[in-house]
């Protein structure tokens, strides 16, 4: 399928052949008819992209910020290379259309295929010949409403949420600042509610066109005495800013035109330095209006499917959605007269000469258009290049199948996997276009948005798993079904439930190998360390300190279900690089946390394991510290030796008074590389890189280490 993509390093629109996606549990695969381009907000997005290094830079200093930090921490090399694979991630651009539904996911009740609806959401509603949208972002088409009118239904939902937070009631006077395409339908809705309605904008043209939809309308230096002329003297009940300035003069001009003790919402991208001396005399109130309502930046709501009570949300962005449809297809919102441009999605590149300025041509709202005829979705979900690297056929090489294509595949183990004979065959994302992206940055045979297409290739014999942590076991048990090795990230379970059915399965089957993404055990320095504890015959004691940083609560990795937690998403890591140098997996454990305060999820914590031959292990996770500091740090006492690996940069040993450290020339080294030689290497010799009595035992610790925090006793693994 044809969709528009944004290289945010070259600033280049192009359309591309992407493989069509597949809906997972809660969404529904539509095809697309008609999808709006936003003049502001994908115009800002193309310009940032257009913008040099410095350029970029300079309008996101907050990003700097960011890169700076991240170098101290990991280096300049590996920051460098980070930076430059995100920047060089194609962007999915749009967020408004509409179309009919083709396909459903589990959970859709209430939608069936062949229905006709409304789209929205970011990454979502993208222009695209197929898209793939959660529930929550979809509703309904009436019969009497055309598809290009209902493409509108996002940007509609924006203007009414902003509407709708300057709570005027019936009779109310209210300016719409800026009259472009979100303004005029602000107007439109205002008017629709029963409010007097004045628009104002730099253009006469779009005063006129206001003017053509029989609501008044004036210009910029004429505003303020029109407003007082329209409201009696008294001033706007109700301002609602539509602009898209960086100036900060629609906030002043809002304050100027507003009656006393006013409501102010600002829809637009505008300047937001305030007049103090106008809004503390008025007593005004300013909203900074939020997309198109509750719901927006919440994945519970967005991807998940969970929807607000309606007797505490009356208004949820989906019910917005709704109501914009209500309004169009019963003409109180009437967007026909609107639209100025049309494009084939096949050259939709030309929509953004048009929106910002390299053609100049007037404009308000541009539409892209879609083929008619419903093709066959058979095939469709493939992507095959013509000149795949494939490598000599060898049954003893990797040929992997990678499922999962975000970014730490794409920054970190992709290029990794590329310093070995490894041979990439295919590789799978559910949207399908990281995976067209990861296939022609790496050179895989194909892409696709099908984890069946890469479990049932018979080309390929083993199958890395790159997925959320909620799907790893199943992947996992499907790939062994299959008969392929599997290579799955970190954590190999979210649950003892799957941990179970996981290991009775590897207890009943041993064609293929499984190992997990424990890569810390791999480092050349951690070698070195476990080299050094090589003849010890004392127990050892490890404390591991990781300067973990906050993670918000809201994250996806706080959610048990989907991503299990810290601890067991990420913590497993350093309980597997203990085990590692002990040599076999710990029996107890004892862990404390300090109080969240509502802040943290149990991600304060200080976690003691003990080990058959006595050894202990401390590990510390902490995400409360200073993200400057160096993330990782192991000291090791026993047999009369110490030794401290410094954030795999450094490794420092100490024996009979004589000290030597190591350094890494190239900065931070994690193992990716030799991770990646070692599951090679196990595929030829058909034996584990990590004991299964390991893998189970790490994963089983990482569980038992929950338990402990929470019941506050020992707990036996």
């Amino acid at each position: 399928m044809k969709q528009l993509l944004q290289n945010l390093k070259t600033g280049k629109a192009i359309v591309e052949e992407v493989p069509v996606p597949s809906p997972r549990a809660g969404m529904a695969l539509i095809k697309t008819a008609a999808s709006l381009v936003s003049a502001g907000t994908e115009r800002m997005v193309v310009e940032f992209a257009e913008k040099n290094l410095v350029g970029k830079a300079r309008s996101r200093p907050d990003l700097v910020k960011q890169v700076i930090d991240k170098a101290l921490r990991e280096g300049l090399l590996n920051t460098a290379q980070a930076a430059f694979n995100k920047l060089d991630e194609p962007m999915a651009l749009g967020y408004s259309s509409a179309g009919t539904i083709v396909e459903l996911g589990e959970n859709m009740d209430g939608f069936h295929v062949g229905q006709r609806v409304a789209c929205a959401g970011g990454g979502y509603a993208v222009h695209a010949e197929y898209a793939v949208v959660p529930r929550n972002l979809l509703a309904p088409i009436p019969d009497e409403l055309d598809f290009e009118s209902a493409a509108f239904a996002t940007l509609g939902a924006i203007a009414l949420h902003g509407f709708r937070l300057a709570e005027p009631n019936l009779g109310e006077s209210v300016a719409v600042i800026g009259i472009g395409l979100l303004g005029l339908m602000t107007m439109q809705i205002a008017a629709a509610a029963g409010c007097r309605v004045i628009g104002i904008d730099i253009d006469p043209k779009r005063v006129k066109l206001a003017e053509q939809f029989g609501i008044s309308a004036c210009s910029r230096d004429q505003a303020e005495a029109a407003v007082q002329a329209f409201t009696a003297n008294r001033g706007a009940d109700s301002v609602v800013i539509c602009a898209d300035t960086p100036s900060n003069d629609p906030v002043t001009l809002a304050g100027q035109i507003a009656r006393d003790r006013a409501n102010i919402v600002a829809t637009g991208a505008v300047g937001l330095e305030f007049p103090r001396k106008i809004y503390f005399e008025k007593e005004l109130s300013f909203i900074n209006s939020r997309s198109y309502g509750p719901g927006r930046y919440d994945a519970s709501y967005e991807e998940g499917g969970a929807d607000y009570p309606i007797g505490f949300v009356r208004w949820t962005e989906g019910r917005n959605l709704e109501a914009v449809v209500c309004l169009l297809a019963s003409g109180k919102l009437d967007v026909a007269p609107l639209i100025t441009h049309r494009f084939p999605i096949a050259d939709a590149a030309e929509a953004y000469n048009v929106i910002t300025g390299k053609k100049e041509e007037a404009f308000i709202g541009v539409l892209l258009t879609y083929p008619e005829a419903v093709e066959r979705l058979e095939g469709l979900n493939v992507i095959r290049f013509s000149t795949p690297t494939f490598k000599p056929s060898n049954l003893q090489t990797c040929k992997l199948g990678v499922i999962g294509a975000g970014l730490f595949a794409n920054a970190t183990l992709l290029p990794a996997i590329k310093k070995t004979d490894i041979e990439l065959v295919g590789i799978a994302s559910s949207g399908g276009l990281k995976a067209q992206h990861s296939a022609k940055k790496f050179g895989f045979g194909y892409a696709t948005s099908s984890a069946e297409e890469i479990i049932n290739d018979e080309n390929i014999n083993t199958i890395a798993i790159l997925t959320r942590h909620d799907t790893h076991a199943d992947l996992v048990i499907k790939g062994l079904q299959a008969g392929k090795n599997v290579f799955v990230e970190k954590p190999l379970a979210v649950n003892r439930e799957e941990l179970e059915v996981l290991s009775e399965f590897l207890e009943s089957h041993h064609s293929s190998l499984l190992t997990a993404g424990f890569n810390r055990r791999y480092a050349p320095l951690a070698r070195q360390l476990a080299d050094f504890y090589a003849d010890r015959v004392e127990p050892l004691y490890i404390h591991y300190r990781v300067n973990a940083g906050y993670i918000p609560l809201n994250h996806w990795v706080h959610d048990p279900e989907q991503g299990g937690g810290r601890i067991i998403g990420e913590g497993c890591h350093f309980i597997d690089f203990v085990t590692y140098l002990v040599g076999e997996s710990p029996i107890s454990v004892s862990a404390h946390a300090l109080p969240d305060h509502g802040k943290y999820h149990e991600d304060n914590v200080s976690m003691t394991f003990t080990f058959p031959d006595g050894s202990i292990g401390v590990v510390d996770y902490l995400a409360n510290g200073d993200k400057s500091l160096p993330k990782e740090r192991v000291e090791v006492f026993g047999g009369g030796k110490v030794a401290t690996l410094n954030d795999y940069r450094s490794l420092e040993m100490i024996s009979n008074g004589r000290r030597k450290k190591i350094n890494n020339r190239l900065g931070q080294d994690k193992g990716w590389k030799d991770e990646m030689l070692a599951l090679a290497n196990a595929v030829k010799s058909g034996v584990p890189p990590i004991p299964y009595e390991q893998l189970i035992g790490v994963t089983q610790a990482s569980f038992a280490a929950v338990e402990s925090l929470r019941s506050g006793e020992k707990v036996k693994i």
